[in-house]
């Protein structure tokens, strides 16, 4: 019995390590085949989908081009919202399946339904394209250093009790214990850390290649992610994300004054800047309100902004910045910011428009900032594709 054990978990093992890792349809690749060579579309597909999936009908996206293919005996085709033809699907294979790749341009919207000429329906969504190239400095580059990740967990908060996070550090190679650097946080920070992602920031990456050019300084990055409760499950999405970014206030920076910040410095033994051109902190929608409520609570500890889509709406106060910014007297701040033209619009305001108002307020003020605008979606692919050029910005008034 134990060999028979042994001989079924070995063939298992080899079955598993003999399957091929999933990937996902060239679209590129189909297109040309389509009309061509239907054979090779075919086996393109297939490749990917199983008959299951197909069965249901599945689309597809890379870059603006949009790939539809499904199994049916009957010919299909996809329509708009409004039951205008897109597109009709070419049959590939005496197998029923068919499909048709379609570019629907960049920073567009497009609502269809997949339907037989029989009237049966099948796959159906709302699809925002938004593509953008990978900066070059977001992949790793000869001669340019690489620093060191290290990943840590935090629930000793006393700020906000009761709940775990986790965080990364990046150092740099070129940090030298004992001399103070330059600090950067990103909030929502493990995704943005993530140096294989496809699409995300890359974030450390950049830096690399922005230190070794000697466009920013010598600059360790806390990324940390939202405060998840004790209380909720293991795995889920941090439910003290709205309260700890969104709210007004100076909790969530002292909180990283405090408690973060120190924690860093004694688990690394490393030593940060104090003057707050030095000093940092970025994010992304609620990201972004919380970053700038952390510079303005407290400009003489971060003395710049990196946002971008940011949420100075109605959720938790941040909509009263526009008006704050005009009647305060003008903080030592240096924002870069970026909006986007599709952003949301819903009950707690409209995000291009609020953003608008907090650049027109800037400008008002005199701050020293930038806003660049894009014509894309809620979200950071934009800011990925950016976050060279804004940082670049960011510290150009400072001497590596």
């Amino acid at each position: 019995m134990k060999v028979a054990l042994i001989l079924f978990a070995l063939t298992v093992s080899i079955a598993h390590a003999q399957k091929k890792a999933w990937s996902p349809p060239p679209v590129s690749e189909v297109a040309a085949a389509i009309g061509s060579d239907n054979k090779k579309a075919a086996e393109l597909i297939r490749s990917s989908f199983g008959p299951a999936t197909l069965t249901k009908g599945k689309h597809w996206v890379e870059e603006t081009s949009i790939l539809w293919m499904v199994e049916s005996g009957e010919p299909v085709s996809i329509f708009d919202k409004n039951g205008d033809l897109i597109t009709r699907l070419t049959s590939l294979d005496d197998k029923g399946l068919q499909a048709a790749v379609k570019d629907v341009g960049n920073q567009s919207i497009t609502d269809y339904v997949a339907k037989s000429d029989g009237g049966k329906t099948f796959n159906q969504g709302s699809l925002k394209i938004e593509f953008y190239p990978a900066p070059p400095e977001s992949s790793y580059r000869d001669g340019a250093p690489r620093g060191e990740i290290a990943r840590h967990s935090f629930n000793q908060s006393k700020i906000y009790p009761e709940t775990n996070r986790e965080l990364e550090v990046y150092i740099p190679a070129q940090y030298k214990k004992g001399t103070p650097a330059a600090l950067i946080v990103f909030q929502d920070g493990l995704r943005h850390a993530d140096t294989k992602s496809t699409g995300g920031l890359r974030a450390p990456i950049v830096i690399d290649n922005l230190i070794a050019s000697g466009d920013m300084p010598v600059t360790i990055g806390i990324f940390i992610n939202p405060g998840a409760l004790k209380s909720q499950k293991e795995g889920s999405k941090p439910r003290n994300r709205s309260f700890e970014y969104d709210s007004l206030g100076d909790a969530y920076v002292n909180f990283l004054i405090e408690e973060i910040i120190p924690f860093v410095e004694k688990e690394h033994g490393v030593t940060f800047a104090t003057d707050p051109k030095l000093r940092a902190i970025a994010g992304g929608s609620s990201g972004c309100a919380c970053a700038w409520t952390a510079a303005w609570e407290r400009p003489d500890q971060f003395g710049k902004v990196l946002g971008w889509v940011g949420t100075f709406v109605d959720i938790r106060g941040a909509n009263a910045y526009p008006s704050l910014v005009r009647k305060t007297e003008k903080k030592a701040i240096r924002a870069a910011l970026l909006g986007e033209k599709q952003d949301i619009d819903n009950q707690f305001g409209n995000w291009p428009l609020a953003n608008q108002q907090m650049e027109t307020a800037l400008k008002f003020q005199n701050y020293d900032y930038r806003y660049w605008w894009g014509n894309g979606f809620h979200g950071s692919r934009h800011a990925a594709a950016m976050l060279p050029e804004m940082m670049k910005w960011l510290w150009s008034d400072v001497k590596p």
